[in-house]
């Protein structure tokens, strides 16, 4: 997403500082990984003989956006509309990752009102507030404060390895970076370590804040936790819960509309690179008209010499909602002109209903504020159990 948020895996040999030598591309085999499938959530069914099991507590999903920019159309497939399915399924927290937005300069009056346009989106999408919790990441200050304790047991070392970092640093250059955006991989870690996540949505270009977030909180659970914890009155055992990987769906990670090989993105300096969810439709039908494609015949997915073919067939599949099959069965003999004006058509049947209900939602700002509030009430009910937790177990005076 965006930076979407990470796991961690405790009570493992150290994987960042001695072997692994990430490279933001595969997950490690080592990480729990669980494929999304949202088709069914059923468990086997006991036999008559049998006496039914207690209900199993939901697994728990956290996740966020950043308000910078206009959502757009990777954002939605890639990340809001799995939630969707998600909310259904788990104990789900979902929320607008304001203080990552501060990594790099912005507008300072656009800040407060773009939070609030991503919240409408989320809800605007099918984000249903009586299913899931829905809140600021900054209405949560748990978030800051674990992150200075995560801090102090994180090597700089690490940190400075980041491509990320790295990428962005040397575009900005150096008198435009701030502290930030070194050291906002420990804000992600506490983004999800403070809800004891079960399941964590990552896409290719988070794995190696993924191993990263493992490696701090097992640091953080082999310096203060168990017997260590204990001793100073706590529980003992381990401080943070381990999640898992949650892989999104093949073809969610969408493509930038002037370079298939580039991912679609809210920085690109080009808006003609992107759909965003709030384009209105003479907008649309610009943007795919002059999107970049080829002079091939006919169109194929899996062809690697045509990415902006995969790209713009894939958008098509998830938008329809229809099969790799289908898709290549009706569309593979049509021509670019045919095809583009299908696919602008599907656009803008999907995005209307979004676009309707994102306005009737900024137009009650009480009922807006209302779901913002509700959220965060119940995300830091869990989030400061956490950290009342990691304070002690550091040595802290209670309060």
């Amino acid at each position: 997403m965006s930076r979407a948020l990470l796991s961690h895996i405790l009570h493992r040999p150290p994987l960042l500082a001695s072997r692994s030598g990430i490279r933001g591309g595969a997950i490690p085999s080592r990480l729990p990984a669980l494929r999304l499938n949202c088709s069914s959530a059923a468990e086997a069914t006991p036999s008559a003989d049998e006496a039914p099991a207690p209900p199993a507590r939901k697994k728990r999903v956290v996740s966020g956006v950043q308000p910078t920019g206009m959502v757009h159309l990777g954002n939605y497939l890639g990340a809001i509309k799995n939630w969707v399915a998600l909310q259904d399924l788990y104990e789900t927290f979902f929320f607008i990752v304001d203080l990552h937005a501060i990594t790099l300069p912005y507008e300072a009056p656009q800040l407060s009102k773009a939070t609030r346009s991503t919240a409408a989106i989320y809800l605007a999408c099918g984000i249903d507030s009586s299913k899931a919790s829905i809140f600021v990441q900054s209405h949560v200050r748990a978030h800051i404060e674990l992150m200075w304790l995560l801090s102090s047991s994180t090597p700089i070392g690490w940190l400075n390895k980041m491509i990320q970092f790295k990428e962005k640093s040397r575009k900005a250059g150096n008198e435009n970076v701030g502290v930030a955006l070194l050291t906002y991989p420990v804000l992600m870690a506490s983004d999800i370590l403070l809800y004891q996540s079960d399941l964590v949505p990552v896409g290719e270009d988070q794995t190696q804040h993924l191993e990263l977030t493992r490696e701090i909180s097992e640091r953080v659970n082999n310096l203060y936790g168990g017997r260590k914890w204990k001793k100073l009155g706590g529980r003992g055992g381990s401080l943070f819960k381990v999640p898992e990987a949650l892989i999104p769906p093949a073809g969610a990670r969408v493509m930038s509309l002037t370079d298939g090989l580039s991912k679609m993105s809210k920085s690109a300096p080009s808006d003609l690179s992107r759909i965003n969810l709030l384009d209105p439709k003479d907008v649309i039908v610009n943007k795919i008209k002059r999107c970049k494609t080829d002079s091939l015949p006919g169109l194929e997915f899996d062809n690697p010499e045509r990415p902006e073919c995969k790209n713009l067939l894939s958008v098509y599949q998830i938008i329809t909602g229809k099969t790799k099959e289908e898709v290549v069965s009706e569309c593979q003999d049509m021509n670019w002109g045919t095809f583009k004006t299908t696919l602008t058509d599907a656009l803008i049947d999907h995005l209307q209903p979004i676009q309707v209900r994102y306005e009737e939602i900024m137009a009650d700002p009480g009922y807006l504020d209302g779901v913002l509030i509700d959220g965060a009430g119940k995300a830091s009910e869990i989030a400061d159990a956490t950290l009342s937790n990691v304070y002690q177990a550091m040595g802290f005076l209670r309060r």
